[in-house]
């Protein structure tokens, strides 16, 4: 039987241990999965869930991938965060901003000594990739490690190829020569070449979502992971071959 690629947008998995809320829109929550048991405090990976930043698509498709790192002993928590075309830009920074602020006290508030208490490991994929590189980027003592899935890091190559019928157009507000300033502060491709937290790009040779060219364009070709004969989706499926690749990603050693 062929595999269909986008089966992990609707598998059915495990909801979360718990849901937590960092604002005030309807859109500000956490899901949290906790490992089983209740011993020594378990490592936390924050999951930033693609969909090329629209409300089209949620944090829900990330749960199997959640169960899967739940099941392997990490904690995980999958913020929520507002999307196109309600909110651009500035609106989603602000986001990611607070869920890089509150989260500490939130985890241990809610689920005391069942999660060490960060730096952080952070998984993003697509335009979920896109904002954990600019989180780990622009906070890096937040961050353990950065591991980015066939990300939408280029905003200046996502336009020129318009990604998803204008998604950076939607994020932006405009084309990046209309919104210099918002460009400048969303775009990655200056920040990579002098990145502090360890970083690894997960991109396969068959993505027609996001082409792999996005990724080897950054110019930064240490970072660059190339996996042979993978698509968009297999990066998220725990039911893949390519799975076992973003496991050893997030286990290797943490900064020092």
């Amino acid at each position: 039987m062929t595999h269909d690629p986008r089966a992990v947008l609707s598998r059915p998995a495990p909801p979360p241990d718990l849901v937590l809320t960092y604002g005030q829109s309807p859109e500000h929550i956490v899901d949290v999965h906790l490992p089983p048991g209740d011993g020594v405090p378990a490592p936390l990976v924050v999951v930033l869930h693609g969909g090329f930043w629209r409300d089209s698509v949620d944090r829900v498709y990330t749960r199997s991938l959640a169960d899967a790192l739940r099941r392997d002993g990490y904690a995980v928590a999958t913020p929520e965060y507002r999307r196109t075309p309600a909110a651009r830009w500035p609106e989603i920074r602000a986001d990611i901003e607070a869920v890089r602020a509150t989260l500490p006290s939130l985890i241990a508030d809610a689920v005391p000594g069942r999660v060490e208490a960060g730096p952080y490991r952070l998984l993003g994929h697509s335009a979920g990739g896109h904002l954990a590189l600019w989180w780990g980027l622009t906070a890096p003592r937040t961050v353990d490690r950065v591991v980015a899935l066939a990300p939408v890091a280029d905003l200046a190559s996502a336009y020129a190829d318009d990604l998803d019928e204008g998604a950076v157009v939607a994020l932006l507000g405009g084309s990046p020569d209309d919104r210099p300033e918002e460009f400048a502060d969303a775009d990655l491709t200056s920040r990579l070449h002098a990145a502090e937290p360890p970083i690894v790009i997960l991109h396969g040779d068959e993505d027609q979502r996001v082409p792999i060219e996005h990724s080897r364009g950054l110019g930064v070709p240490t970072l660059l992971h190339e996996l042979v004969g993978v698509e968009h989706f297999a990066l998220v499926d725990p039911l893949t071959p390519a799975w076992s690749v973003v496991r050893d990603a997030l286990a290797a050693p943490a900064k020092a």
